[in-house]
């Protein structure tokens, strides 16, 4: 067989352009055939591998191919001979004689046609899957896609594959990622992009066809309570409880609504935004009960809003790092304090954890001393026989520390604390206040309403106690009113 299939090599490679189409065809589908087996039996992992794997060699498979016949035409024009004469000269007469079903040359050929037909088939469908997921796209691209890819990794979709956000369903959307690939490519060779890389919020598939595949506006109703705990910047780095009861209901039945009032069907809100950065709202639209839609407008901003720009509001106008989400160093601080990983037994740890991942670092190896010269110093000084005693606490936050900094700060990339903030709420960004604030006017002069109370119930603001607000208090206390008032929205809502 080995014999055979060498001399059908042999009689088509007739000169130097027909050996290499030759052995570019037969070396490219072995070794991808050896690495694609060594992938399969996890001995090869690494994505730069597969991305050779499956662009490469199939590639130079395919130029392979086209070279053979090229020969063949320019030794049948350089010779003068007929195919037929060719045929007879570089094969045995047996493989060249007519039969039913075609010679045997022919027979040979139609079968590697099938076989090369199979392999491309299989090859594109593989490098497909391959390139769709996660571990490709994080790290193929590594310098560019790391922080993305540490970040998805602790995220609340890691087990969600990139491309159901990012690509979406159907031909249209594979053609067009597809395209937009080769430019990210290009553009990662030959450092084209920014720094750091936008939030890609334009380029994303519509909500309806992403996000609402697991979430269900319908299903969105009720309350959440959400607790929230800060750890002040004393000695024992006291909790501060806020607490809130989340509307989350979409719709408006029995006069309640909720924060995903805004994404229901029946509650079109539209906009247009500055420069269609969805930050600063020249207007926004409420459709109305007839169909009609009322226009809030903002009189400070004189803007030629092209139809491309005006937006549908939907899940990622708010949930804008849905899940590469940068944390903000003291929230980072508070959520470690909170899991047991930061230890509050350590002296003003919220406060000293703070300065020291906050630092001016110009890279990541001169933060991660300058957070262990914070710690260390600091506790030596300040508490010596506490640190002499607890010396294995105090290296164990600072690798903690080196960690959270590790996560969210990546230099390369200029990504420093706050490069994306969040529009969830309106802690880090305007968020909710981009459209509930007193500059969107209609053409009565009314405002959208921004009362807080609107999404969420306030039981607790940075207090002692997780539901301080439901407690009795003094009459004489200064917030007696506002408490009462936030008291009885929340029992009267309920």
């Amino acid at each position: 067989m080995l014999e055979k299939f060498r001399n059908f090599l042999y009689g088509l490679s007739v000169n130097w352009t027909g050996k290499l189409g030759a052995t570019l065809t037969t070396s490219s589908f072995i070794i991808f055939v050896v690495l694609q087996v060594g992938m399969l039996l996890g001995v090869i992992t690494n994505a730069y591998v597969g991305l050779v794997t499956y662009l490469l060699f199939p590639a130079l498979f395919v130029i392979g191919l086209i070279l053979i016949p090229i020969s063949w035409y320019s030794y049948k024009k350089g010779t003068g001979k007929t195919s037929r004469e060719l045929l007879k000269e570089r094969f045995e007469q047996e493989e060249v004689e007519p039969r039913t079903y075609g010679s045997k040359l022919i027979q040979t050929i139609a079968i590697f046609t099938i076989i090369n037909i199979i392999f491309l088939s299989g090859a594109s469908m593989k490098m497909l899957q391959f390139m769709d997921r996660p571990y490709f796209c994080g790290t193929a691209c590594h310098d560019v896609m790391n922080p993305e890819w540490v970040t998805y990794q602790d995220s609340p979709h890691a087990r969600v594959k990139c491309v159901d956000c990012h690509v979406g369903e159907g031909g249209e959307a594979l053609i067009d990622s597809k395209l937009n690939g080769l430019w990210q490519i290009i553009s990662a060779a030959f450092e084209l992009y920014e720094k750091p890389i936008p939030t890609p919020v334009h380029q994303l598939r519509p909500a309806r066809e992403t996000c609402e595949k697991c979430h269900w506006p319908d299903k969105f109703y009720g309350h959440r309570l959400k607790n929230i705990v800060h750890y002040a910047h004393n000695e024992v780095s006291s909790p501060q409880y806020t607490t809130l009861d989340l509307k989350i209901d979409t719709g408006k039945e029995f006069d309640r609504a909720g924060i995903h009032w805004h994404i229901a069907e029946e509650n079109e809100v539209r906009y247009a935004s500055l420069n269609d950065e969805r930050e600063e709202m020249i207007w926004v639209e409420v459709r109305q009960p007839d169909g009609s839609f009322k226009r809030y407008t903002n009189t400070d901003i004189d803007y030629d809003v092209k139809t491309e720009d005006i937006r549908v509001l939907d899940c990622v106008d708010c949930h804008n790092r849905a899940t590469h989400i940068y944390k903000a160093p003291q929230a980072a601080i508070d959520e470690a304090i909170f899991r047991g990983v930061l230890p509050r037994n350590l002296p003003y740890i919220s406060k000293q954890a703070y300065a020291a991942i906050t630092g001016n670092y110009a890279d990541k190896q001169a933060a991660f001393k300058g957070i262990e010269n914070e710690l260390q110093g600091y506790y030596r000084q300040e508490y010596p026989e506490f640190a002499s005693a607890h010396q294995a606490l105090i290296d164990s936050t600072v690798a903690v520390l080196q960690d959270i900094y590790d996560r969210n700060i990546h230099h390369g990339m200029n990504i420093d604390w706050g490069a994306y903030p969040s529009q969830l709420g309106h802690e880090s960004s305007d968020g909710c206040f981009r459209c509930h604030n007193g500059d969107l006017v209609d053409s009565d002069g009314n405002t959208i309403d921004s009362d807080c109370v609107l999404c969420h119930s306030i039981l607790a603001m940075e207090s002692d106690e997780t539901l301080e607000f439901l407690i009795e208090e003094d009459t004489t206390d200064v917030e007696y009113q506002m408490r009462q008032y936030l008291k009885r929205e929340f029992l009267e809502g309920n």
